[in-house]
C-alpha cells in the first residue's frame, strides 16, 4: 500500500504544477508554464512508476517513459509530447541558455500551448 501513497503524492503535485502552468500561461508568464508543463507530466510519470513498484529518478521525461515500458504501453505519441516537454526543462529558466537575452524573449502562446497540451496528454 505505501507504494500507492507515494504515487499520490507524486500525482497530486503534478495536477498543482499543471494548475499553476495555466495560470502563469493566462499571466502571459510563457516561458515558466512550459517549465511547469514539464513539471506536471515529469511528475505524472514518476507517479506511475511508483504506482508500478518502481524507481523514478531522472529529469527527462522520454527516459522516465523507457523506464514505465515494460510495465505499461507507451506509445509513440508519448514519447512525442515527451520531447516537446523536456526542449524545455533548462532553456526556460536559464538566460545562459541562449546566446542574448533572456528566457521571456524566446517563448510565446504558442509554444506555452503545445507544452500545456503535452503535458495534458501524458497525465491522461
Amino acid at each position: 500500500m505505501e507504494r500507492f501513497e507515494e504515487a499520490k503524492r507524486w500525482l497530486m503535485q503534478a495536477l498543482r504544477d499543471l494548475s499553476a502552468a495555466v495560470e502563469s500561461f493566462r499571466d502571459g508568464y510563457f516561458e515558466w508554464s512550459c517549465f511547469q508543463a514539464q513539471q506536471a507530466a515529469e511528475k505524472a510519470v514518476k507517479a506511475l512508476l511508483y504506482a508500478h513498484g518502481r524507481s523514478a529518478w531522472g529529469r527527462t521525461i522520454v527516459e522516465l517513459l523507457d523506464y514505465l515500458k515494460d510495465v505499461e504501453g507507451v506509445s509513440e505519441e508519448l514519447y512525442t509530447y515527451a520531447r516537446e516537454l523536456d526542449r524545455h526543462y533548462i532553456p526556460s529558466r536559464y538566460p545562459n541558455a541562449f546566446e542574448s537575452g533572456y528566457p521571456a524573449l524566446y517563448y510565446d502562446s504558442a509554444v506555452a500551448e503545445r507544452a500545456l497540451n503535452s503535458a495534458n496528454k501524458i497525465i491522461e
